[in-house]
């Protein structure tokens, strides 16, 4: 395929801004889908444009790649999404780009829960016979998290906006961990908007709650929703910080803390953490306003750990 001349990829994606979001934010299989889709191609028209080019891939290998069933990692495989790039008018790497390094499980590019939020959380997903991708990755999400007098994490509400990255996705797995001596079973989970509470475990020892929210509509590739949900707690011990974790990379977030007015700390910041074995690095000192609150705002977030802490005294 060639482009008139003068006038490159970039250009051409210029007008498309469903594309271009997919592109920014991945995860890779869904802007191979959405390229494919704005172009118009069907899967056996593009296995005989790249066999013109001597480059043999087969469709069901393709439909895997778009569905995330599967995720191209072999080098012989770099040379097939650098022609799918050209093929379907892309920018440069821009399908390159979304493949990130991947451990040996067959797991989607991201990082895992474990890293982020500890090996407690294993038991859990595997009694909801959660996968490690669920099908859904986070477009948008804005999070408010209350404080109350006796210093304890009260409750978190937060807002998302979710994409299906593969066929039929109709639930979203919910995570909290409460602060050393959260009683887990006392916790609750409710499903405030565009979805309902199903199947809650947790983890008493490690004060982890997982929570199914069943979503009021099954999703197909490229489809979005917005839920809301809240975690009430004020079981735990003082809290000092706040951190939400990333599996994957690319989302804008949004993370408000409100104090009780009674009880305001001295000193806040924002921090960023890789995983959970690792200390924290201090980005940015924060100041309280007049209503209590402190928050921070990223427009990318990375895969890891971003959150507020604060000091008492």
């Amino acid at each position: 395929m060639v482009l008139p001349k003068g006038r490159t990829a970039a250009d051409r994606t210029e007008g498309e801004p469903h594309l271009q979001e997919a592109l920014r934010t991945g995860p890779f299989s869904l802007a191979l889908h959405t390229a494919l889709s704005a172009r118009g191609l069907a899967l056996h028209r593009v296995r005989e444009r790249l066999s013109e080019r001597g480059i043999n891939v087969g469709v069901t290998t393709l439909s895997y790649w778009q569905r995330g069933i599967r995720h191209p990692g072999r080098r012989e495989s770099l040379r097939v999404i650098t022609a799918l790039e050209d093929l379907l008018e892309l920018p440069g790497e821009a399908l390159t780009q979304l493949l990130e390094p991947r451990d040996t499980t067959g797991l989607p590019a991201g990082r895992r829960y474990s890293t982020l939020v500890g090996s407690g959380i294993g038991d859990l997903l595997a009694e909801l016979e959660a996968p490690q991708d669920g099908g859904l990755h986070t477009v948008m999400q804005t999070e408010r998290v209350t404080i109350d007098a006796q210093r304890r994490l009260a409750s978190r509400e937060s807002q998302q906006v979710l994409r299906a990255h593969r066929d039929g996705v109709d639930r979203y797995l919910a995570v909290h961990i409460g602060e050393h001596g959260c009683a887990a079973e006392r916790v609750e989970v409710t499903g405030l908007v565009n979805c309902r509470t199903g199947r809650v475990r947790r983890n008493q020892e490690a004060g982890l709650v997982a929570a199914e929210l069943l979503l009021d509509t099954r999703l197909r590739v490229g489809e979005t929703t917005m839920v809301c949900y809240r975690f009430q707690d004020g079981t735990g011990e003082i809290s000092q910080e706040y951190s939400r974790a990333f599996l994957f990379a690319g989302s804008p977030y949004a993370l408000q803390i409100t104090f009780d007015h009674t009880a305001l700390p001295v000193r806040c910041r924002s921090f960023t953490q890789t995983s959970v074995s690792v200390p924290p690095t201090f980005t940015a000192e924060l100041t309280l306003n007049a209503h209590d609150t402190v928050h921070l705002f990223v427009q990318e977030a990375a895969p890891g750990l971003l959150g507020i802490c604060w000091d008492w005294e």
